[in-house]
């Protein structure tokens, strides 16, 4: 059982802030709707928003339609350059409308609870790999004053308290400010995130190191990201996302 379905649930944060929720009360980060102090997410939302379970990729972590099946249909046509990625949820429905608040509508809070669902679901993978640090994807710096942070920075912060793992915010940088990857097919997205990464080393001290971000469609940023830092000396590239879609066609 998660730590959100668990009877009672746990309290978030310092006595301080269980007395500040009576005056601030907290809100569900799936829906944002009021909740009691204490209370991880609303009912509703408990139920509706799905944690990644087996069968998944074992490339990329989306969760597969056929437990005999060892690769998505985006993993079996195309070779990427990271070792392995996982995410948390799948990218649909209230999650998706949560991603898009964290992301678009300043609810950086929202990162404590995408952090610890993290850890619980993927913490013990990450440990097994040895990482050294965690490394949010960057925002070309422009981007990042007018939104006022970048979200996958936020998630990492929030990861690495969790996890006891330090994050690393300036071992790469974007050095060309790139369309939304949203807006493009898969081709365009290749592209579109190539060349717009820059390590800020030529020579890396981490062996390995985890990427993180909010979501993951075909893995091109990834890629890209991977490509750099292998180039600069880190052995293995990891990452995790906090939403995914599925590795099925319906």
């Amino acid at each position: 059982m998660l730590f959100w379905e668990r009877f009672g649930k746990e309290f978030m944060g310092s006595a301080k802030d269980r007395i500040l929720s009576l005056f601030f009360p907290p809100r569900c980060p799936v829906c944002d709707g009021v909740v009691l102090p204490g209370v991880w997410l609303c009912e509703p939302c408990r139920k509706e928003i799905k944690a990644i379970r087996e069968p998944v990729c074992k490339k990329c972590g989306k969760p597969l339609g056929d437990d005999r099946a060892e690769y998505c249909f985006d993993c079996q046509k195309r070779k990427h350059l990271y070792s392995q990625g996982k995410a948390v949820f799948v990218y649909e429905g209230a999650l998706r409308n949560s991603i898009y608040r964290f992301k678009y509508a300043g609810k950086r809070e929202y990162a404590s609870f995408y952090a610890r669902a993290a850890a619980e679901l993927c913490g013990g993978w990450l440990k097994s790999k040895n990482v050294e640090a965690i490394v949010p994807v960057p925002m070309f710096p422009r981007k990042q004053r007018l939104r006022g942070y970048n979200q996958a920075e936020v998630f990492a912060k929030a990861l690495g308290r969790e996890l006891q793992i330090p994050v690393d915010c300036r071992l790469v940088r974007r050095v060309r400010n790139t369309v939304p990857q949203k807006e493009l097919n898969e081709q365009e997205r290749v592209l579109n995130v190539k060349n717009a990464f820059q390590s800020a080393a030529n020579i890396v001290k981490y062996r390995q190191i985890v990427l993180v971000d909010d979501i993951y469609t075909t893995g091109s940023t990834m890629d890209a990201l991977a490509e750099v830092l292998l180039t600069a000396g880190v052995k293995e590239v990891y990452y995790i996302c906090i939403s995914i879609g599925k590795g099925y066609r319906q």
